[in-house]
């Protein structure tokens, strides 16, 4: 039987019912009531890493699961952090107002696509490996703390053993065997993002996200919350019902690593650049979910006309409710970054705040991603290395530290520039020079000065 991550009901339970513990509903005795049904009934919790349980569930169980699953999406979360547009303005007081779009330097159009590739690359291969077990990888290899491609030559074969490379991706991830950039959701969300903007311009709607995944995106190559949105647009619900319906992934980072272009085709308009995230995350994401693609898409707009990091952050949290939990994880991890040099003791009050966040979700991650902007102060090696040393989502934490490291500074050094090819598995973009999506990211620029 096929056991297909992240849409079997009896899988999803136990996120949501962990999902309901972070957004204020476990304390309600509804929920503890639905917690005690399904664990009665030999229901199990989520998995602390994998996207499927090892064995299918019984009928009656896997029906069971579904019932929970809709008592459960009935609960409203107690905790203020709305979804709509209108009333995330009304929350942020710092709200930025509407700015004309400014023709950015071509480079840092270039260096933004290059230090997304480049950070993505770096974290593919320890990708799901604990903060461990990349310390002890990097660290054998003479990479610690870590500022180039991670290797195999001269890892000893038990440190390899107890810490398995991500098989899928060390084949081209390596610095023995980097030739050009391999594909990643990370980067194809950036593409398809892309299309939205090239084929419906500044006025696109949720609808037309919608449909240009279903057009272009493969089923096989969406995960978590995106997966869950997607077999909802397949059963006929649409926005914002696909973020809503049997998906306790709604508050991860899926919708933060779809960001960055909205960023880039505004630079200098944070507030134009996160209302048009807002309008592509609520497909598959509520509350802090969409939060982490409004931060993201504000800072890569400030990114590419800003002098320094404090600005770009600055400009993630004027679009971002500061009463969230995201707003405030950020806030301490900046802090504590600037504060503290050894990124390690960082990374440590990082996880005692947030360690039972799943490795994906948006909150534990943008702290990680903060942190390490502030601690790299603009040197390239420094912030991606940090953001795949904290641990998590590697490669999307990576990827998005360095499309702002590189916009900020105007390029990446060439050698995390290997191969100026991506491979895709999107239709028409196999193969594609960043000196063509960086030109065709510029043309966007364009049509809103227009």
């Amino acid at each position: 039987m096929i056991r297909l991550t992240w849409v079997q009901p009896e899988d999803l339970v136990g996120h949501e019912l962990r999902q309901a513990a972070e957004d204020g509903r476990g304390r309600l005795p509804e929920v503890a009531a639905v917690a005690a049904r399904w664990h009665a009934a030999g229901g199990h919790d989520a998995p602390p890493r994998a996207g499927a349980s090892a064995e299918p569930a019984p009928g009656e169980l896997r029906a069971l699961a579904g019932e929970l699953l809709d008592e459960l999406a009935a609960i409203p979360s107690p905790l203020p952090e709305p979804s709509s547009l209108e009333e995330i303005v009304a929350s942020c007081p710092d709200w930025p107002g509407r700015r004309a779009a400014v023709r950015p330097e071509p480079g840092r159009v270039l260096a933004a696509w290059w230090g997304r590739a480049a950070g993505c690359l770096l974290g593919k291969p320890v990708e799901k490996i604990p903060r461990e077990g990349i310390r002890a990888i990097a660290e054998a290899t003479g990479n610690w703390p870590i500022r180039g491609w991670f290797t195999a030559k001269g890892l000893p074969p038990e440190i390899a053993e107890r810490w398995p490379w991500n098989r899928r991706s060390a084949a081209t991830s390596l610095a023995e065997n980097i030739d050009g950039v391999p594909e990643d959701d990370d980067l194809n969300y950036a593409l398809l993002t892309l299309t939205v903007l090239e084929r419906h311009g500044p006025a696109f709607t949720t609808e037309d996200v919608a449909r240009t995944w279903l057009d272009m995106l493969p089923a096989g190559r969406v995960f978590t919350a995106e997966r869950a949105a997607y077999r909802n647009l397949l059963t006929g619900l649409e926005p914002p019902a696909t973020a809503l319906h049997r998906n306790p992934f709604r508050e991860w980072i899926g919708a933060l690593i779809r960001s960055d272009v909205y960023g880039w085709a505004n630079p200098g308009d944070p507030a134009t650049a996160a209302a048009w995230a807002w309008r592509d995350a609520r497909l598959s994401h509520t509350a802090n979910g969409i939060y982490g693609a409004m931060f993201a898409a504000a800072m890569c707009a400030q990114a590419l006309v800003a002098d320094g990091v404090a600005e770009v952050i600055e400009a993630g949290l004027s679009v971002v409710p500061p009463g969230s939990r995201l707003a405030e994880a950020v806030r301490e991890a900046v802090a504590d970054a600037a504060a503290e040099p050894d990124f390690e003791r960082v990374a440590d009050r990082l996880y005692a705040r947030h360690g039972r966040l799943h490795w994906v979700h948006t909150v534990n991650n943008a702290a990680l991603l903060a942190a390490a902007l502030v601690h790299g102060a603009g040197d390239f090696a420094a912030t991606v290395g940090a953001a795949v040393a904290g641990g998590w989502d590697t490669d999307s934490a990576a990827a998005t530290a360095g499309s702002i490291a590189g916009a900020l500074a105007g390029g990446v050094p060439e050698r995390w520039t290997t191969g100026d090819r991506l491979a895709s598995s999107l239709p028409g973009f196999d193969g594609v020079s960043f000196g063509v999506l960086a030109a065709r990211t510029l043309a966007l620029t364009e049509e809103n000065n227009t």
